[in-house]
């Protein structure tokens, strides 16, 4: 089917394997308990940096890229990077050590597309390199942020500059100190059609007129230490170089962005639910309730094989949308594309309320990852695009789709 990993994936997948079993595991509830401490907030436990080091000097970095932005790429296939996706995913937190966590992997991926020499060299360079964080400020909270096309935030232009005026909200990593630098969507062209008004621009953080205003919870937890923020902007100049790909771009840039990155999104969540599934089979083997153990009971093992019916269901449609989009391009795979961010946070949802569900009392506290899995999965079904808007897209194409069938025979 176009979907085995080659020998490149299974060596770079072993060697991601490896590294979480004597790096990553080891360290998961420290990292937690370091990171939960209100002492800590917006600070990064001692071992990261020292383990992204490590995996750096090992090749296991910017393993997100496919093979078309070279010479940044490392050179794999979008079916190659999503067979190395999974294991990295296991954990929460891991992406960062590899530097292929979002927001980072998707703006990177911007610069490598659109940006121009001077961007690529300020910034795309340091986050390469890991030197520095970045956000996405697109969501605001005045106005239905599903449909892009309601974003205000004003981008003007005013001889050399751009003056940026609105707020922004959901805007996940701005509160990290290392975020140094934002891609901002605001309206440029209210003249122009719908789809062309937009524009998105550079705008380093500590640009003046720029404000943090508050963290946000997203049930209950502040997700520290990257965090999501509600900002302002007021009357903030940045240089017109500072504009990508050109004024009215920015619903090109942002379907370019969430391409790659959706079915790497999904792959994120077929390593979390794995790993829920995982925990959930342990835990069915240790318990014993009403005299028999918990793997016993047959509503139990239903859950089980239902869990892994899903996973396996959408890890090869993640393999589906990768091989397409090696094969006819990010315009051939909308269809998977759209499919994949439906399927993969629901599904994550899904195996971490099961699994919850068979722990019992230890399943919604610190001690497993359970309880972040499923905040997670839920809150994805919102952001990046509510559910709702990827499956009209999707029915949408498909009625198309079948239709111009039809006709063709």
């Amino acid at each position: 089917m176009g979907f085995e990993p080659s020998e490149r994936a299974l060596t770079i997948s072993a060697q991601v394997e490896a590294f979480m079993e004597e790096h990553i595991y080891p360290r998961e509830h420290e990292y937690e308990a370091f990171t939960q401490d209100q002492n800590n907030l917006w600070k990064t436990p001692l071992f990261v940096p020292e383990l992204r080091a490590k995996a750096r000097e090992q090749g296991l970095w910017n393993l997100f890229l496919p093979a078309e932005y070279e010479p940044w790429s490392p050179g794999l296939t979008n079916v190659e990077i999503a067979h190395v996706f999974e294991p990295m995913s296991r954990v929460l937190w891991a992406q960062s050590i590899f530097n292929c966590n979002a927001p980072d992997r998707g703006n990177m991926e911007v610069l490598a597309k659109y940006g121009t020499q001077a961007q690529q060299e300020q910034w795309l360079q340091p986050l390469l390199h890991g030197e520095i964080r970045s956000a996405y400020a697109m969501t605001e909270p005045q106005v239905a942020s599903s449909d892009a096309t309601n974003m205000e935030l004003e981008i003007k232009r005013d001889g050399d500059e751009y003056v940026l005026n609105g707020r922004k909200w959901w805007t996940t990593g701005v509160i990290n100190p290392d975020c140094k630098i934002m891609l901002v969507m605001g309206k440029s062209n209210p003249e122009n059609d719908r789809h062309t008004q937009h524009s998105t621009i550079l705008v380093p953080t500590d640009t003046p007129g720029f404000t943090v205003e508050r963290p946000l919870r997203a049930f209950g937890s502040l997700h520290s230490p990257g965090g999501e923020g509600e900002c302002r902007f007021k009357d903030v100049r940045v240089p017109v170089s500072n504009m990508i790909k050109g004024e009215g771009c920015g619903f090109e840039i942002a379907q370019g962005r969430l391409g790659p990155g959706r079915f790497q999104y999904a792959m994120g969540f077929v390593g979390l639910a794995q790993r829920c599934l995982e925990l959930m089979c342990e835990r069915a083997t240790q318990r014993v309730a009403f005299g028999e153990p918990l793997h016993a009971k047959t509503s139990v093992q239903h859950e089980i094989a239902r869990s892994r019916c899903e996973i396996e269901q959408c890890r090869l449609l993640v393999y589906a949308a990768a091989e397409k989009m090696d094969r006819e391009g990010l315009a051939g795979a909308r269809d998977h594309i759209a499919m994949v961010k439906i399927v993969g946070p629901q599904m994550a949802e899904n195996v971490a309320n099961r699994a919850i569900q068979v722990f019992g009392g230890m399943g919604v506290c610190q001690d497993t990852l359970l309880p972040e899995v499923f905040t997670r999965a839920r809150f994805c079904r919102i952001a990046d695009g509510p559910d709702e808007v990827h499956m009209s897209q999707l029915g949408k194409l498909t009625i198309r789709n079948t239709l111009n069938t039809a006709k063709a025979s």
